[in-house]
């Protein structure tokens, strides 16, 4: 079990290394509801989880003590599972298909309410990772911007995105500023509420220092804090 006094010492060092630079989405999937409590009372607000009934859980036994806590939804999501999460979840980071997106606006749209969602973006060199590939995203977006009416169920926040699993840090860091320049051409566009798509979700416990250097406003660490998953 990891001590209160070992994980204030780990967020210390994380929050010390962005400097201010990006918030941080703590990484809490597959560890206790305990360690989120922990680090809540440390000042942590922002957490990260990856399954639906384990994230519903934890808000559900965290709800009372840990009134203003945020969650993020920052793994693969099915469709039927959405309506578990559009009550309360605080965004969706990991959107990565049409389909999966129209269903999150039809979700938003029952509870009544506009849920924050990122488009995840295909920029890494491996066939296991996921989303839009830069000339879909563009394109999904400029429709999103021409039909308003269709899409009052969700609202586009930014990007997420995650490098390829390589020692390559050259590689890793020109993925990351692929995934800047989209964000930048996509506010030039004027598709997109430049006050609101600020996000750039971006670098992990093993790469977050470089996504901070090519502009990540977010960065999701898991291990780096709570230490391997179980």
């Amino acid at each position: 079990m990891l001590s209160k006094d070992e994980l204030a010492a780990r967020l210390d060092e994380v929050r010390t290394s962005l400097a201010g630079r990006a918030e941080l989405v703590a990484v809490s999937k597959f560890h206790p509801a305990d360690y989120v409590r922990l680090s809540y009372e440390l000042g942590q607000r922002l957490f990260g989880e990856s399954r639906v009934q384990e994230l519903v859980a934890k808000h559900e036994a965290l709800a009372a003590d840990c009134p203003d806590i945020v969650w993020h939804f920052i793994g693969p999501l099915q469709t039927n599972k959405v309506k578990y999460l559009a009550p309360f979840i605080h965004m969706i980071e990991s959107v990565t298909s049409e389909r999966l997106l129209e269903e999150i606006n039809r979700q938003g749209q029952r509870v009544g309410r506009r849920i924050p969602i990122l488009l995840e973006v295909y920029v890494a060199e491996e066939e296991t990772k996921s989303g839009f590939s830069p000339k879909e995203l563009l394109s999904l977006v400029e429709r999103i911007h021409h039909a308003p009416e269709h899409y009052q169920g969700i609202e586009l926040r930014g990007l997420m995105a995650m490098a390829s699993n390589t020692e390559d840090s050259v590689q890793v860091r020109g993925e990351f500023a692929r995934v800047a320049e989209l964000h930048e051409q996509l506010l030039r566009s004027g598709w997109v509420d430049s006050e609101r798509f600020t996000i750039r979700s971006m670098g992990m416990s093993g790469d977050y220092l470089l996504a901070l250097e090519e502009g990540a406003t977010h960065v999701r660490i898991g291990s780096a804090l709570f230490g391997e998953r179980h």
